[in-house]
């Protein structure tokens, strides 16, 4: 299978995994930012963070990154956004390395660690 279409797969298969989420997750609302919300935000990220190319994030998925920290304001909006994007990240393939890499690529500032050994309700 050629690159471009695995990544025409791999977006199909995200748009699909967003609709079941928002189905499933709709009544799941993070304060703010509904689960779905925080998993599209980051859609940009997605070859990135599955460790395909590019080497870096794109400014599409910085943007996101950015945005998403700047609604995830309070700790309980933290906690929930955790825990949304730790679960997602089994889903989608995340590699870990990329995953911790994103915020200092993104300039972005977090107090805690991102791995997916992280107790999201221990985040202030």
């Amino acid at each position: 299978m050629m690159a471009s279409q695995k990544t025409v797969v791999a977006v199909i298969f995200v748009v699909c995994m967003l609709l079941m989420t928002t189905r499933l997750d709709a009544s799941v609302q993070i304060d703010d930012v509904s689960c779905s919300e925080a998993i599209s935000t980051l859609l940009p990220c997605l070859a990135f963070l599955e460790g395909s190319l590019p080497p870096t994030p794109s400014v599409d998925c910085c943007t996101g990154v950015t945005n998403l920290f700047n609604k995830a304001n309070t700790t309980p909006i933290k906690r929930s956004v955790c825990q949304c994007l730790k679960d997602a990240s089994t889903k989608f393939a995340v590699k870990p390395d990329r995953a911790a890499q994103l915020p200092q690529l993104c300039h972005i500032q977090l107090s805690f660690p991102i791995s997916s050994s992280i107790d999201c309700t221990k985040i202030q």
